[in-house]
């Protein structure tokens, strides 16, 4: 991206900031991030990014309407001037409003081989159905829970001994690997 300015990213969450620290330490030359925000006022992630100097904000979203509750977070993200978002193991099914208004701008991460095993306990169910791999996948953000198109993915193989912590913790592995660099593909597109 020789000349080119890093595109403006921002990263939501709800838990501990594992993915969050993995986009800091990769140190890519595409993008910058210059927001975190979360539903869960003391997810540690957010502290993560405080620890780095990057802005942070954390909404509640009990009592809130999906769609209000998303223009918080909307209008959060333009006050920054983001031009793209990051999912992080953030927690929440967006409104389709706010899916429109950042289309083709938002990436998540998922902790299985899309399209399988769409939404939670995506470990367990790879493990119970027999499958000889699991692994995660990059996905551009469309209103369909874990539905957008894959960007990226890594196969991780399931061991005979495997637990559904086991295989996270090296699903997490691959994540850690995966998200900076489709991350950095997508936001040379934009």
């Amino acid at each position: 991206m020789s000349g080119e300015a890093r595109k403006r990213i921002a990263v939501l969450l709800s838990g501990r900031g594992s993915n969050l620290q993995a986009l800091l330490d990769a140190r890519q030359d595409a993008y910058e991030i210059v927001l975190v925000g979360s539903n869960v006022a003391d997810a540690p992630g957010l502290a993560i990014a405080r620890a780095a100097g990057i802005a942070t904000f954390a909404h509640a979203h009990q009592g809130l309407k999906r769609a209000a509750f998303d223009a918080l977070i909307d209008d959060q993200l333009r006050a920054h001037d983001v031009e793209a978002v990051a999912l992080a193991g953030y927690m929440r099914i967006l409104s389709e409003g706010f899916v429109e208004r950042w289309a083709g701008r938002m990436v998540n991460i998922h902790p299985s081989l899309l399209p399988l095993y769409k939404g939670l306990d995506t470990h367990a169910r790879a493990i119970d159905a027999g499958d000889h791999f699991a692994g995660c996948s990059v996905h551009i953000v469309t209103a369909g829970l874990d539905d957008g198109p894959v960007i990226a993915q890594a196969r991780v193989p399931i061991m005979p001994w495997d637990t559904p912590e086991t295989l996270a913790a090296r699903v997490l592995i691959e994540e850690h690997r995966l998200y900076p660099r489709a991350l950095a593909e997508l936001v040379r597109t934009l």
